[in-house]
């Protein structure tokens, strides 16, 4: 929810600042309806890009992770040595750069990959999750994420998210501009303010609907590239493992990074139309029936 309403925030943000431009300063950047299509796609471009350059930038921040050095991988314990060597040994399989890899610090069992690319990639997995789960375990969700990596997951999302923003922007424009057609000029661009920033809000919790559809897919597709490098049998123990903790965990507060984690919580009924993540067993009932060749 926290990634709907960022994503929301930001396109308020930036066409408060062009209605500034334009009331202010009468500077006119969409006057036309090719013109309008063109400024929405520059300020979707904008934010969707914006945010993935500086995706691996900023999780370092959030999480304060340091990622681990090529001379420290002696002085890891058993769990941390074990999910270096694995993202280690799937990238050089996979002929991509070595992606930074790093251990946060959290009681919540749970990991995420994220970066500008398959080169440019972070991976970091929980303390919290090498806590409580087996070396097996670890070893399927390191294989996970790093399925996330080599899939594109990261790209993908912010080309759709660019996608959609656009459509939002042009849509909530193009409404507000007929809807300042009907009220007094002296009133017309405040009507047409106010009406963009609405239905910006409106289009995009709606349109949020479409990318986590495309979440919840992708989760699938990294489960099964997960089962591809190290077996589907130890995909299918650690998923029930994280069914069987789910009764136990702690609440946990959803962040912009939650859409790209191994985890998250279980919503049913109206709520899955917003989840990024499938339910552990329709995930595991998926794997089950996977077949690989």
């Amino acid at each position: 929810m926290l990634f709907v309403l960022t994503n929301i925030g930001v396109l308020v943000v930036l066409t408060t600042f062009m209605y500034i431009l334009q009331n202010f300063f009468w500077i006119n950047l969409w006057n036309g309806i090719y013109w309008l299509l063109i400024f929405s796609a520059i300020i979707g471009f904008a934010w969707s890009f914006i945010s993935l350059a500086i995706s691996r930038w900023s999780a370092k921040r959030a999480y304060k992770i340091k990622p681990i050095q090529a001379d420290e991988v002696s002085m890891l314990s058993g769990k941390e040595r074990l999910v270096y060597d694995t993202v280690q040994s799937i990238a050089e399989t996979h002929k991509i750069d070595m992606p930074e890899v790093g251990i946060y610090q959290s009681n919540e069992p749970n990991a995420f990959a994220t970066g500008p690319s398959k080169n440019k990639s972070l991976v970091a997995v929980s303390s919290g999750l090498l806590d409580t789960m087996d070396n097996g375990a670890v070893e399927w969700v390191v294989a996970h994420e790093m399925a996330h990596v080599l899939n594109g997951d990261m790209v993908t999302m912010t080309l759709l998210q660019w996608v959609v923003n656009t459509f939002v922007i042009f849509a909530a424009k193009l409404i507000a501009n007929i809807a300042s057609n009907f009220v007094d000029e002296k009133m017309a661009g405040t009507v047409r303010f106010i009406t963009d920033i609405a239905f910006q809000m409106v289009l995009g919790f709606l349109a949020s609907v479409i990318t986590m559809k495309f979440s919840r897919y992708r989760e699938f597709k990294a489960d099964a590239g997960s089962a591809h490098y190290v077996g589907k049998e130890k995909m299918i123990a650690g998923l029930k493992a994280l069914q069987a903790m789910q009764p136990t965990l702690q609440p946990v507060k959803a962040d912009s990074y939650s859409t790209m984690k191994i985890a998250t919580g279980q919503p049913s009924g109206f709520k899955m139309l917003f989840a990024s993540h499938p339910p552990l067993d329709v995930r595991i009932k998926a794997l089950e029936d996977l077949i690989i060749r």
